[in-house]
């Protein structure tokens, strides 16, 4: 079972993803792909108990500018996934 998760757009600070095989628990958040660091604000957790879904992350209005990606972590913290660049401007 390979965790996937994809992102679709961004439009008026609203990113739409869709995943696959990502269980309750795990935690979905933006890495600055410049730096390699997580952002702190917003993180996003999988809730249902359907391991295939889709999701809407709203982006703080401070959010800074530049490229990043999904990364989706499993409920123990571990690597699960991560999606293409994409780019907040």
């Amino acid at each position: 079972m390979n965790p996937v998760i994809n992102f679709v757009e961004l439009e008026n600070r609203v990113i739409s993803a869709t995943y696959r095989n990502l269980m309750i628990g795990a935690k979905v958040m933006l890495l600055d792909k410049t730096s390699g660091k997580p952002m702190a604000d917003p993180v996003t957790r999988i809730a249902s108990s359907v391991p295939n879904g889709k999701l809407r992350i709203r982006l703080p209005e401070t959010f800074p500018l530049g490229a990043y990606c999904l990364q989706a972590l499993n409920a123990h913290g571990d690597f699960a996934a991560q999606s293409v660049a994409f780019y907040v401007s």
